[in-house]
């Protein structure tokens, strides 16, 4: 019998499932042709993609197939929504956002406040829940060019009412244009574009979350929403973003779909529970431990916690070394030594800080997994509590 290897870092990325590579086989082989092309073989294969883009149109609740672009990943789609719609729009120069999103918007947003852009960052409670009053005080009628707010955050799954600040924003001004990221949502939790998010703009997110390849991601724009083109380069995309389609991964991103949405509200049931389960050993067997996240609205696959008086890298060391594999913030900043935006933007103890660590399950999470967890971990956090200078031996708490 080997090494056990359980994966809890689904949120950084997932296992390519085996009936998303069947479908993607085929178009690295024998369906290689360019969609491009007017030979009967290639005509064929720009029937394909469309037939991919109306499944992601469908699964979204998207009015349009049109109105989905395929990119590389979520990154560019984040890209190319700020950035487009900036240059859309340049006599609004007013943006609304959260102090804890992905790089991937934060770093984008920076930059346009280099450009000049002004910026207001809304805040978060211990528990990651947005401060709707100042969301609502800051909306400028007029003024305030895009809203741009994560669907649910990626560290530690606290959902935000993307339905409700659309709407707001709308109601406003109905000429602010609202973006969200749905990285970490599409498929695993409800939307429906022509329903419940019916005022969003923009949404972007990325193929390898939801079980198919990296390397492929899409962006809704709703029909009529002013963006200009990124990636300029071709007529691809309708001319919205230049480059040859990655068929493959479009194939295999529109399978993905089908698949997430196959497996609707009882995968998450079920996945829930095993999160919960974990969440409730783990509280029972650590002291002094921080669940963030605990009562606000969470994506049912994620768990973070923060264990006072030891250190996230040497957690997620000791983890690995045991066959387990999960993250210490986010994938995309986990080389950075700093304590997570995320977590000091909720509050989290200073001595907790350090030592996050985030859980993040998938379809293929079992009982068992979350057993061995549940008996690994806190072997892990008394062991490093053992060595901590900021731990207190005898009395089982943090070092004063």
């Amino acid at each position: 019998m080997g090494p056990i290897m359980i994966y809890f870092d689904n949120n950084a990325t997932t296992a390519v499932d085996p009936e998303v590579l069947k479908v993607m086989l085929p178009y690295f082989t024998e369906k290689y042709w360019n969609a491009s092309s007017l030979y009967e073989p290639a005509t064929e294969l720009a029937q394909d993609l469309q037939k991919a883009r109306q499944t992601t149109a469908r699964v979204l609740g998207a009015a349009l197939p049109s109105e989905i672009l395929f990119t590389s990943c979520a990154t560019e789609s984040n890209n190319a929504a700020l950035f487009g719609v900036a240059r859309a729009n340049p006599g609004r120069r007013h943006i609304i956002t959260t102090k804890v999103e992905h790089p991937a918007i934060l770093e984008v947003v920076k930059e346009l406040m280099r450009q000049g852009y002004e910026v207001s960052w809304l805040n978060v409670d211990r528990n990651g829940n947005l401060d709707l009053g100042q969301y609502v005080r800051a909306l400028r009628p007029g003024g305030t060019l895009l809203v741009s707010v994560m669907h649910a955050n990626n560290e530690t799954g606290v959902v935000f009412p993307i339905e409700r600040l659309a709407r707001i924003a709308k109601e406003t001004d109905p000429k602010i244009v609202f973006h969200t990221d749905a990285t970490q949502t599409v498929t695993k939790l409800p939307i429906n574009l022509t329903g419940n998010f019916r005022n969003v703009d923009l949404l972007s997110f990325s193929g390898h979350k939801i079980h198919a390849p990296k390397g492929v991601g899409a962006l809704f724009v709703r029909q009529g929403t002013p963006v200009r083109t990124f990636l300029l380069g071709g007529h691809q995309e309708k001319g919205r973003r230049g480059g040859t389609e990655n068929i493959p991964y479009i194939i295999g991103l529109a399978k993905a779909m089908e698949l997430g949405e196959a497996a609707g509200e009882e995968e998450r049931t079920r996945v829930a529970a095993l999160r919960d389960r974990l969440q409730a050993g783990l509280a029972e067997r650590i002291p002094w431990l921080e669940i963030n996240g605990k009562d606000a609205d969470r994506t049912p696959n994620t768990l973070n916690v923060a264990c006072h008086s030891v250190e996230g890298e040497s957690i997620i060391m000791m983890l690995s070394e045991a066959g387990v594999y999960a993250s210490s913030g986010s994938a995309c900043t986990s080389g950075s030594l700093d304590p997570s935006h995320v977590l000091v933007a909720m509050g989290v103890p200073s001595g907790a800080l350090q030592g996050n660590v985030r859980f993040s399950l998938s379809r293929y999470s079992t009982d068992e997994e979350v057993s061995t967890v549940l008996d690994v971990f806190p072997r892990v956090i008394d062991q490093l509590r053992r060595l901590s200078p900021f731990w207190d031996k005898v009395n089982q708490k943090p070092a004063e």
